[in-house]
């Protein structure tokens, strides 16, 4: 009996739907190949394309600051693979910002049948045969931490998306929250207390291990003077 495709966006904090596909790199079971590990799933709405060409160069000259981050990229369209590598070839020979024979190792999935693409709601307003600019970040347990959609006519900032990364993984590993525009090693949030002891205790022991704007507002020293 053939599976039934579930068309909805999965939210944060899901598992991240799983799913076989074929793909540039070979065959990949998702996200179960990649269980310890970070991942950044996007996918783009048609090989050859302009925006799409730039994204891709970019994604592939910072792969390897990713992988130094555990993190591994995974890419999707609604093209074949046999489009996909043609069209992988060909940016090799492109130079732009910079970037010259850029060879993308990443795997690009195949979806024509679009099953993946409906299942992580991909499809959307502005096309129903291409899938729109997602990224979706998922952790190492395979739970979904982040998405992010653009349009198609607006190319992805590939910084913003490894900055993402670093303030999920240090959320993660200090139990703290980032405030707008953190950078690492800036300072981070608290969480907020629970009790009225426990802000208390906070406003009153103010020092090198952290400060208060208030007493929901208490940020960690990072860089403790």
């Amino acid at each position: 009996m053939e599976e039934k495709i579930e068309n909805r966006m999965p939210l944060i904090g899901d598992k991240a739907p799983s799913f076989k596909a074929k793909t540039t790199q070979g065959n990949i079971n998702f996200p179960e190949d990649y269980k310890g590990k970070w991942i950044i799933f996007f996918s783009h709405p048609a090989d050859f394309t302009p925006v799409c060409t730039t994204e891709f160069m970019t994604f592939a000259k910072m792969d390897e600051e990713f992988k130094k981050l555990n993190t591994e990229l995974v890419g999707l369209s609604v093209d074949g693979l046999t489009s996909h590598i043609a069209w992988l070839r060909k940016i090799q020979e492109i130079e732009w910002n910079n970037m010259k024979h850029i060879e993308v190792k990443f795997p690009l999935i195949e979806d024509i049948k679009m099953d993946i693409s409906k299942r992580y709601g991909m499809i959307q307003g502005e096309s129903d045969i291409s899938a729109v600019r997602a990224v979706f970040i998922i952790n190492p347990e395979g739970i979904i931490k982040t998405i992010m959609y653009y349009p198609a006519s607006t190319g992805r900032n590939m910084d913003e998306v490894k900055r993402v990364i670093l303030a999920l993984q240090k959320a993660e590993k200090d139990s703290v929250a980032t405030p707008a525009n953190w950078k690492p090693g800036e300072d981070t949030i608290i969480p907020t207390p629970g009790s009225c002891g426990v802000a208390k205790e906070r406003m009153e022991t103010q020092g090198d291990d952290h400060y208060c704007l208030d007493w929901f507002l208490c940020f960690k020293r990072e860089n403790k003077k």
